[in-house]
């Protein structure tokens, strides 16, 4: 639910009301009862919400597979890049 700004038109008074997006405008001032107008807010920030956000939730797929390529994994499986397992009789 967001939070409007108006202002009276005669005293000058601006209040914030925190309002369902159905809910009718506010008509008169808390103090002096004469007419309000609702100001132009700027909107509020983006709020994140979870345990965390990261750059690589969301990036394409070809950034994707360019950074699997740099990483030495392959964009078709694991198999494709693993290194063969090392000899021990030739280091004897």
């Amino acid at each position: 639910m967001p939070t409007y700004e108006y202002q009276c038109k005669k005293c000058g008074h601006t209040f914030e009301k925190f309002q369902s997006m159905q809910d009718k405008p506010i008509k008169r001032c808390p103090d002096c009862r004469s007419v309000v107008k609702r100001l132009i807010g700027a909107g509020a920030g983006i709020i994140f919400k979870g345990s965390g956000f990261y750059e690589t939730d969301y990036r394409r797929a070809k950034s994707k597979e360019s950074s699997r390529k740099e990483d030495g994994s392959s964009v078709e499986g694991k198999g494709a890049t693993e290194k063969a397992p090392l000899n021990k009789e030739a280091g004897k």
